[in-house]
């Protein structure tokens, strides 16, 4: 049963698949740092079911580290309750707040903070030997938790001669050791370099699987954020701007600041030509009136007809061909490829496109199209999200 801050219970709460039970809630919390008068944190409530990889996502200073910090028991929240499954942590209301030994968790840190004195085993043992287990039950679960990080026969190795992938796993086996119901994830990945950081993102994946425990992450970067994350709670200001897979804010973002943020997008100006009244608008596109796609606005009573509006697009919903003649297909828009970029797996692409200015989009690399040739653009046809126009939009967000 959990129990709330008024002292009522309830059943354990289902995850969004139905099935992990709930490992951790944060209810209402706000956080204000001294010398300030915006909250690091605003009124912010998630929860974080079993089996779960939960990625609180945003630019520094947006109060994710905060976040993590208090759920974690690093900082004292001025508001607000903290749940480790049916057990409560922190009770703004009632002054209770449980240090971070008292809590269900493990953590990773940015850094490590791998001791150098000491040699692998006994950096991963260390939890155990603070809360007095038995020797052998240490050997025996120290041996576990290396195992499962891939670091099996490293275990006399002196921390100073680990490298920083080496370093991280260590780290890793050392959270897990104690078998936490929550195991906190501080930008873990951002001292690594490109290549480590992609294999390590694929190894927490996997051990996550494994070990079906809840997962709170850090972090700054899309890549890590769309790849690992069951949800993604993205964060602007202290507040979360958007709660969900990583595919829904990905394709269909609740704002300007979500659309901005996640992955490249194209503004592109048209106009409604018909709704439904539920948000759902096909738009004429400028520069081409027989180009309609549609799309999805989040305004109350949706966009009505004939009002101006950018639509949202990712540069891969767009195929680039060269042109075979003077007349433009029907829903396409023409456009001169004024540059050409070979970036390696892909061409990226700068058109002018009449009506709208310079955009950028994706191209096929074994098929590159030479520039100042005269191209045609297909959109695909719906799936997009649109915003009214207004004074505050530039399309040099284009450029």
């Amino acid at each position: 049963m959990t129990r709330s801050a008024d002292g009522s219970t309830a059943e354990p709460v289902a995850g969004p698949d139905g099935n992990g039970k709930l490992a951790m809630r944060l209810s209402g919390l706000m956080k204000i740092y001294p010398g300030n008068t915006q909250p690091a944190v605003d009124n912010l409530s998630l929860d974080v079911h079993d089996g779960e990889i939960v990625t609180l996502l945003g630019p520094s200073g947006c109060g994710k580290t905060t976040t993590l910090r208090m759920a974690a028991g690093l900082e004292v929240p001025d508001e607000g309750d903290i749940y480790y499954g049916d057990t409560a942590v922190v009770m703004s209301s009632s002054g209770l707040c449980l240090p971070p030994n008292k809590r269900d968790m493990g953590i990773v840190f940015q850094s490590y903070a791998i001791w150098p004195h000491m040699t692998v085993a006994e950096n991963v043992a260390f939890p155990l030997k603070s809360r007095k287990y038995p020797r052998a039950q240490i050997k025996d679960r120290v041996a576990h938790a290396l195992e499962l990080v891939g670091m099996a026969g490293y275990e006399d190795r002196p921390g100073p001669l680990l490298s920083g992938g080496q370093q991280q796993r260590v780290a890793f086996a050392r959270a897990l050791i104690t078998e936490p119901r929550v195991l906190l994830l501080d930008e873990p990945f951002s001292n690594l370099d490109a290549k480590l950081r992609e294999r390590m993102r694929i190894r927490v994946k996997r051990l996550q699987q494994e070990l079906n425990i809840a997962f709170l992450f850090v972090t700054h970067d899309q890549v890590e954020a769309l790849s690992l994350s069951t949800r993604i709670a993205l964060m602007n200001s202290g507040i979360v701007q958007q709660q969900g897979s990583p595919r829904l804010l990905y394709e269909n973002p609740a704002n300007e600041f979500v659309r901005d943020f996640i992955g490249k997008t194209l503004l592109l100006r048209g106009r409604v030509s018909a709704g439904d009244g539920s948000g759902r608008i096909a738009i004429t596109l400028d520069g081409a009136s027989d180009c309609l796609v549609y799309g999805q606005t989040y305004e109350t009573g949706g966009i009505p007809d004939g009002a101006e509006v950018f639509i949202g697009v990712r540069p891969e919903d767009v195929d680039v061909m060269q042109a075979d003649g003077p007349k433009v297909p029907p829903g396409m828009l023409a456009g001169t490829l004024d540059a050409a970029l070979f970036v390696g797996e892909r061409i990226e692409y700068q058109v002018i496109v009449e009506g709208q200015g310079m955009i950028d989009i994706y191209g096929e690399r074994h098929q590159p199209i030479e520039e100042g040739a005269k191209v045609w653009l297909k959109l695909r046809a719906e799936g997009h999200t649109a915003w009214r126009s207004d004074t505050s939009h530039d399309l040099e967000e284009n450029l």
